[in-house]
């Protein structure tokens, strides 16, 4: 029974790029890719990019399909922004760590306590916590958004802790802080980050600013993933110290192919720092996905307004 149920399944083509090219130009659809995804994916992508430079292809798109190779609430924001067009993901398991730091119902409660506050929350976080913020911001923007607001205005930072203590230090804001944060970017290792720099000393150490303090204070640069990607483009230096995830190395190493790059490791064992959830995506998943116009992403028309509201103004303010 089991034998014969397996051979109805349709085979997966042998050219998988190919197929996914075919698939694309049957539905009219695009696919959206971030830094962090596998280097096969991001090499058929149409547009790759960090939160916010996907937030604005997204909401500029003309296309049927969009097909978002990222996490949940990427997927989410790009149908909060395109609500008469398929949105897919291709594993709906592909969540975040941060944004499962955030409960909606336990932020309600805490955004209660603080009713004076305007809430600027990190795109990383679910469409739910999304309605009940005024403002989005990315890690690109975030200190420019938080430094158009007026002084005389207590703000309340939601999910990151590290990014909004970043903001802090920048902008010189006092701010009331959600304490989440990213699986990734927290597990860097202090200790092995300095015995790099002891090992390159002619290497600088690029960090993203979800990094806890003590990884940040030894970065040469601190940025968003754009921002990194930019400055190993066009630095000076031989080598780079990457502290974010991995996946980016892939665009680095095709910008910068004569540069060396170090990937930061965390506290385990492993040589470097991967998302577990950007990886459940593949690309047998992207052809899937498109294949069965399956998983969409699917919301109410109230929460999508509520969440496209503060995404609107990011937008404007950005």
């Amino acid at each position: 029974m089991f034998a014969q149920a397996t051979a109805l399944q349709p085979a997966l083509p042998q050219n998988l790029p190919g197929a996914i090219a075919a698939l694309k130009q049957e539905l009219n659809a695009v696919i959206l890719a971030h830094y962090y995804q596998d280097p096969s994916i991001q090499d058929i992508a149409d547009f790759i990019g960090d939160s916010l430079a996907l937030s604005r292809q997204a909401a500029a798109t003309q296309a049927d399909v969009i097909l978002f190779a990222g996490v949940h609430f990427m997927a989410e924001t790009a149908k909060i922004l395109n609500p008469s067009r398929t949105v897919l993901l291709p594993d709906l398991a592909a969540g975040c760590s941060l944004a499962d730091t955030c409960p909606p119902a336990e932020f309600a409660a805490f955004k209660a306590r603080y009713p004076e506050h305007l809430v600027i929350s990190y795109i990383n976080c679910s469409a739910e916590v999304k309605a009940m913020s005024d403002i989005i911001c990315t890690s690109a923007n975030a200190a420019r958004i938080v430094a158009q607001v007026p002084a005389d205005r207590p703000i309340l930072f939601a999910p990151d802790r590290n990014l909004g203590r970043y903001v802090m230090a920048q902008t010189g804001r006092d701010m009331v802080l959600w304490p989440g944060s990213c699986l990734v970017h927290e597990t860097f290792s202090e200790k092995k980050i300095v015995q790099l720099k002891v090992n390159h000393p002619e290497a600088a150490v690029i960090a993203h600013p979800e990094c806890e303090e003590t990884v940040l204070r030894h970065a040469d640069f601190i940025g968003s993933t754009k921002a990194l990607l930019s400055y190993v483009e066009t630095g000076d230096r031989p080598a780079y110290i990457v502290v974010t995830e991995a996946g980016i190395l892939h665009q680095m190493q095709k910008a910068a192919p004569d540069k060396r790059l170090i990937p930061a490791p965390p506290t385990n064992h492993c040589a470097c720092n991967e998302c577990p959830y950007m990886r459940l995506n593949t690309l047998e998943k992207v052809y899937l996905a498109l294949r069965d116009r399956q998983p969409e992403i699917v919301l109410s028309e109230p929460l999508r307004l509520a969440a496209w509201r503060p995404l609107e103004r990011m937008l404007a303010m950005s």
